[in-house]
C-alpha cells in the first residue's frame, strides 16, 4: 500500500557487478542534479543486490538528503583503489591465494575455516566506518523510505533470500527458491550479498553461510514488487540485451579467466534480462485485459512502469584498457590464468576497484541517465 509521502512507489533496483556498479553511481550522480537540493530520495524502495547492495545501502542511510548521499557515494568510488576491498599487498594475496589452493588440494574446502582467492577483510572495515545502518529506521519512521532489501544466496538451501527492512504492513514473502524475510539490515548482510564465489569468503547468517546474491536470482525486480512498487528504475551494469557482440571464429582454446569471466556474466547479467522480459510480456498480456475483468478476475497482476539504463558502451572494453591499473600483485596472480590479455577483460571488470576504471565508468553513467533526461525526469514525477 502507498504511503501519504509517496502515493506511487518507484523503486530503484542496483544489480550486482563487482566494480561494474560505480556506472550506477554514475546514473544516480545524474538523478540527484534532476532533483532540488535538500530533497529526499525520490526513490521509495530501493533494493540491492552484491555491489548494488553497497550503493542501495549508502542511499537508503542518506534518503532524507538524496544529493548528500550521492555525493558521498561518488567521492568513494571516486577514489576508490582495490586495496580498499580487498588486500592487494604481496603478504595478503599470495598468502590468502596459497591457503585456497591448499585447502582445495588437500580437501580441506568447507570445513570450518573461511578460505577464499582475496581477502575482503577491507572492504568490511570500509563499511563498518562508513555505514551508518541505524540512519535506515530513522528514514523509514520519517516517511522518506518505505523499504531496503539486498538479496543474498544460500549455500545450504539454495534459496534466493531477500534481507528486507521496511515501513509496517510489508509481508515476508515465499515463491520457488527464493523468499523475502525481514530483519534490520547490517554489516553481515551486505558482506554475504557481496561474497563473489571463490573470490570472496561466504558469510554466516543465522544458521547458513550465504554468497553473492546474484548466484540463482533468478527474478531480479520480484522483490521490489513484492514490496509494493508501481514503478522500476533498474541500473543494469551488462551490455544491453538487443546489442549482441558479433560472433568470430576462434582458434585458441579459451583462457581460465575468459571461462570465469564468462560464468560471472551468468551470474551477475543474464537473470536479469529474462527477468525484464518477463516482466514486460506479463504488462502487454495485462493492458489486452479490460479493467473491469482484471477487477473480477481475482488476478493480483498489475502493469508496472520499467526504465531501464545499460551501457552504452561496453564496459569489458574499458576494463581492458585499465587492467594494468590493478596493484601489481593481482595483476601477476591474474596473468597466470589470462586475464591480463584481450579475452580476459570481463573477468577483470568484476574485480579493478581502481579510480581510473570506476571514474570512466561513473562518467558513463551519468552521459547515459543525462542522455534519458526527459524520461527519468517524468519517472521520478519531476517533468
Amino acid at each position: 500500500m502507498a504511503s501519504a509521502a509517496h502515493p506511487t512507489r518507484t523503486a530503484l533496483i542496483l544489480t550486482g557487478g563487482g566494480a561494474r556498479a560505480a556506472y550506477q553511481v554514475g546514473v544516480v550522480r545524474a538523478v540527484s542534479d534532476l532533483t532540488p537540493p535538500g530533497a529526499p530520495c525520490p526513490f521509495s524502495i530501493i533494493c540491492g543486490t552484491s555491489a548494488g547492495a553497497i550503493n542501495a545501502t549508502a542511499l537508503a542511510v542518506t534518503a532524507r538528503d538524496f544529493r548528500k548521499g550521492v555525493r558521498q557515494l561518488v567521492t568513494v568510488w571516486k577514489n576508490f583503489h582495490a586495496s580498499h576491498v580487498y588486500r592487494s599487498d604481496p603478504v595478503g594475496a599470495f598468502g590468502n591465494s596459497a591457503r585456497w589452493i591448499g585447502s582445495l588440494l588437500l580437501a580441506q574446502l568447507g570445513r570450518d575455516e573461511a578460505v577464499s582467492l582475496l581477502d575482503n577483510e577491507p572492504l568490511a572495515r570500509l563499511l563498518e566506518r562508513r555505514m551508518a545502518f541505524d540512519q535506515i529506521q530513522d528514514c523509514i519512521d520519517a516517511g522518506v523510505l518505505d523499504a531496503l532489501a539486498i538479496t543474498a544466496s544460500g549455500y545450504t538451501s539454495g534459496e534466493s533470500v531477500t534481507f528486507f527492512q521496511g515501513a509496517g504492513g510489508l509481508e515476508p514473502w515465499r515463491r520457488a527458491r527464493r523468499i523475502g524475510v525481514r530483519v534490520r539490515i547490517n554489516l553481515d548482510h551486505l558482506l554475504a550479498s557481496t561474497a563473489i564465489p571463490f573470490f570472496f569468503p561466504a558469510v554466516r547468517i543465522n544458521r547458513e553461510y550465504f554468497g553473492d546474491g546474484s548466484m540463482r536470482q533468478m527474478a531480479p525486480v520480484s522483490p521490489a514488487l513484492h514490496l509494493g512498487a508501481d514503478r522500476l528504475l533498474v541500473v543494469a551494469v551488462g551490455r544491453a540485451a538487443e546489442e549482441r557482440p558479433p560472433r568470430e571464429k576462434v582458434d585458441g582454446y579459451p583462457t581460465l579467466a575468459q571461462i570465469a569471466g564468462h560464468a560471472l556474466n551468468s551470474i551477475f547479467l543474464d537473470a536479469l534480462e529474462v527477468d525484464l522480459e518477463r516482466l514486460r510480456r506479463i504488462n502487454r498480456t495485462l493492458r489486452l485485459i479490460p479493467p473491469d475483468k482484471m477487477e473480477n478476475s481475482g488476478v493480483s497482476l498489475r502493469p508496472v512502469d520499467v526504465l531501464v539504463i545499460t551501457p552504452s558502451e561496453s564496459i569489458e572494453r574499458i576494463a581492458e584498457r585499465h587492467a594494468r591499473a590493478l596493484p601489481r600483485t593481482i595483476r601477476f596472480l591474474f596473468s597466470a590464468i589470462g586475464a591480463t590479455r584481450r579475452t580476459g577483460g570481463n573477468l577483470v571488470s568484476y574485480l579493478l576497484f581502481e579510480k581510473v576504471f570506476c571514474r570512466e565508468l561513473i562518467k558513463l553513467g551519468y552521459k547515459d541517465a543525462m542522455a534519458r533526461k526527459d524520461e527519468v525526469l517524468k519517472f521520478i514525477g519531476r517533468a
